[in-house]
């Protein structure tokens, strides 16, 4: 299959696979015109993919667990996935939890600031 049909399938586009490809996520095969040439199953290995980077997860993150994506959930080596998943909701969850208190701070500061105003 060649790029623009397995963009097309998967719903991603053609740059997508190509940096897919450049960080160790996907493989091709190139013909002998070195158009790149996938496998069937890189479709729902792709959707994977695109999935989880759009759910935050970087490409690094996803490397690590590659081999458990595209097919049926994989029972071997793949236990890390869940420590990946956890490891990224803590780290939002602290950010979430600044924010939340950066928030607080200004709303305070606004309603003193507005306490403090006189009218015009």
């Amino acid at each position: 299959m060649r790029i623009g049909e397995v963009a097309r399938r998967a719903g991603v586009s053609t740059r997508a696979l190509r940096y897919y490809e450049q960080q160790g996520l996907i493989t091709a095969e190139r013909d002998r015109n070195g158009y790149r040439i996938y496998e069937p199953g890189t479709v729902p290995l792709v959707r994977d993919i695109a999935r989880l980077l759009r759910a935050g997860l970087g490409s690094q993150d996803v490397l690590r667990f590659v081999h458990c994506l595209g097919g049926p959930p994989a029972t071997d080596g793949c236990g890390d996935t869940l420590a990946i998943f956890n490891e990224r909701l803590a780290t939002l969850d602290e950010r979430i939890d600044a924010l939340t208190d950066l928030r607080e701070r200004l709303r305070s500061e606004a309603a003193r600031l507005a306490r403090n105003t006189t009218p015009p």
